[in-house]
This record gives structure tokens, sequence and C-alpha cells, in this order.
């Protein structure tokens, strides 16, 4: 696997972009309902966006 690199100000943006669109989507999973299908799949896609940058590295 690829291992992805950002400088530690690039990497902080997109922390915290990824953690608040996570959160918009996992917000507009639990509007749609959780137990349909398409607020299953919203609540999911957040969780996987909002923990993708835990696999990134910094550089310093």
């Amino acid at each position: 696997m690829t291992e992805l690199e950002l400088q530690t100000r690039t990497y902080r943006h997109v922390d915290i972009a990824s953690k608040l669109l996570g959160l918009a989507l996992i917000a507009a999973g639990l509007e749609v309902g959780p137990v349909s299908a398409a607020g299953a799949v919203l609540v999911t896609l957040g969780i996987a966006l909002g923990t993708a940058t835990v696999f990134i590295q910094t550089n310093e």
C-alpha cells in the first residue's frame, strides 16, 4: 500500500475538513433514519471519512 505523507499544516486542514464532513454525513444519515438503507450508507460513509486521516503520515 502506498503511504501518503503531508506537511503538518496541510494535514491539520485535511484532518479538520474530513472530521466536519464526516460529522455532516452522520447527521444526514441520522436525519434520514439509520434503519433505512440510505441512512445506513450515509452513516457508514461519515464514519469512514471521519477516520480517513488516521492513516496519513506527517512530515516533521
